[in-house]
């Protein structure tokens, strides 16, 4: 039997029992649209990460003081890091390309008759430097307007929404921060929700946030960038070092700061993703197994409610290995239809979920090709056992069948 001839057979069959043929599918259809569903959150999930990465710059790490912070509030006594850790991290520091001191605290910004609350961060003009920031409109304050505790301010990218305004209509406006009267330099370019985000932030020079608008010295984070990814862990090394010194702790006491990686806490936010996926995989492997057995079970029917015509077909002469291929590609058929049906409706699941939660998703080349693959080993698998025992019928006892 020539391969497309079999095809056309199998596909007769099918049709001839439409209804049970779909519904047998059904479970390869949930399992194939389960297995592109998981594959495309993970792909979104490594893609947004690596985009993350990108964006925060690979080289970023934040010194923070010892004591904890809840909404940008200090728990538990004062903070242990100061303006002068930020200068010594600088200058003695090897491994470091880049240092910004970081005051931080909530204040309410008012433009018009809008108000929002969100935290003000006091830094310096290498700010946008270090964080790898880049600005949508207007411009970064000056080293010299910095050190005349100028009243300016930089806003991140939401905040012009959050006010009813655009970025080219807030740049040399006014706004009301706290009791204080900012003019508007400009504002950040958008970089997304997420760990090392500052979208949602004021950016005002540090010398005004430190003796006019927050009033202290003791930083909320030092934000530090590294000369290569290569140098991370030296450049740690040294940090920790300066600031041991700095705070004159004796060997054997436990530092009073933390240091920390932002690309080790995003790839450790993409593993935690990958175990929920491979959990949810669990899952449509399941699915796919029960639909395999569903599978097995109607091709085994199929064989018994035709005993006749495989005895016709044997006595006319068709040797086991075509009625054998009939068979199995009946399964396979049956199972790649309900694979196609399935990669669709997880392409459909996916595009959803990205819709409606914002969660990233990707339906890659490679989940397509994942979803057929598994469809057609799940027909060969289990419809191979069917196939043989149609072929070895005995084409005499076939035709007494009734």
């Amino acid at each position: 039997m020539l391969f497309g001839e079999g095809v056309r057979v199998a596909v007769d069959g099918l049709r001839a029992n439409a209804l049970r043929s779909l519904l047998t599918a059904l479970g390869i259809i949930i399992g194939i649209a389960a297995v592109v569903t998981m594959v495309a959150l993970g792909s979104g999930a490594q893609r947004a990460v690596q985009d993350r990465i990108a964006a925060l710059g690979p080289t970023l790490l934040n010194v923070f003081s010892g004591q904890d912070f809840r909404g940008g509030v200090a728990i538990g006594g004062a903070s242990t890091l100061t303006y002068d850790d930020d200068t010594a991290i600088a200058h003695q520091a090897g491994y470091v390309a880049g240092v910004v001191p970081e005051l931080q605290r909530g204040f309410q910004i008012r433009f018009g008759d809008h108000n929002v609350n969100q935290d003000v961060i006091g830094t310096t003009p290498d700010f946008v430097t270090v964080r790898n920031y880049g600005l949508s409109a207007g411009r970064m304050f000056t080293a010299g307007e910095a050190a005349e505790r100028r009243l300016y301010a930089v806003l991140g990218s939401i905040i012009p929404d959050q006010l009813h305004t655009t970025p080219a209509e807030i740049v040399g406006q006014q706004i009301q921060i706290g009791q204080f009267p900012f003019t508007v330099l400009g504002v950040l370019a958008e970089k997304g929700a997420g760990p090392g985000s500052n979208d949602d932030d004021v950016i005002i020079p540090f010398q005004t946030a430190r003796y006019r608008v927050i009033g202290t010295g003791r930083l909320r984070t030092i934000t530090i960038k590294a000369v290569a990814v290569d140098s991370m862990t030296l450049a740690m090394i040294e940090i920790e070092r300066v600031l041991r010194h700095q705070h004159k702790l004796q060997p054997g006491k436990e530092d009073d700061f933390r240091i920390r990686n932002q690309r080790d806490i995003l790839l450790t936010q993409e593993q935690t993703t990958q175990t929920f996926k491979s959990l949810l995989a669990g899952v449509a492997a399941v699915s796919l197994l029960v639909g395999g057995i569903g599978i097995m079970n109607i091709m085994l029917v199929s064989v018994t409610e035709r005993t006749r015509e495989i005895g016709v077909r044997k006595a006319m002469g068709a040797p086991r290995k075509a009625i054998l291929t009939q068979f199995l590609l009946e399964s396979v058929v049956l199972t790649g239809v309900g694979g196609v049906i399935g990669i669709g409706l997880g392409a459909a699941i996916s595009w959803t979920i990205h819709a409606l939660s914002k969660l990233p998703t990707y339906v890659s080349l490679w989940s397509v090709i994942t979803g057929i693959f598994f469809a057609t080993v799940v027909g060969v698998f289990f419809g191979i056992y069917p196939a043989m025992r149609a072929s070895r019928l005995d084409p005499v006892d076939s035709l007494r069948y009734e």
